[in-house]
């Protein structure tokens, strides 16, 4: 998580117990996996419940990460000096043409300029297997 010129740990808050709650209970390593996948997975009120809980530590009147050197060495970091990953690990998706100029030009490629936009483009959306 991006705070100013750093870098929250969340792996590092977690295991100091900072994280725990109902629904991050459920899945007490997912900061340690390398994606945020099994985070994302555990839904809506888990995203809530980490955006409060990351409010709270972060807030003026919390000393739990503010009072603890150590604890703010390993969750706090220059964001310099990280290097960012991609945040999830994608397996598979389809894509759609959003736009007449992205089906125009993608359609271009296939067909022609003359013949790059089929008339039923505009009553039927396409999709294609993004991975293909």
């Amino acid at each position: 998580v991006a705070v100013g010129a750093h870098v929250l740990d969340l792996a590092a808050l977690q295991d100091a117990g900072l994280l725990s709650g109902p629904e991050l209970g459920r899945a007490p390593g997912c900061f340690r996996s390398g994606s945020a996948n099994a985070f994302l997975e555990l839904g809506p009120r888990a995203w809530t419940e980490l955006r409060a809980s990351v409010q709270r530590l972060l807030g003026a009147d919390e000393g739990a990460l503010r009072d603890h050197d150590e604890l703010r060495r390993q969750a706090l970091h220059d964001r310099v000096s990280v290097q960012m990953h991609l945040p999830v690990e994608i397996g598979d998706y389809t894509d759609f043409y959003a736009s007449k100029e992205h089906a125009t030009n993608v359609g271009a490629l296939f067909r022609g300029r003359e013949n790059a936009l089929n008339p039923n483009w505009v009553q039927m959306p396409i999709g294609y297997h993004g991975r293909a």
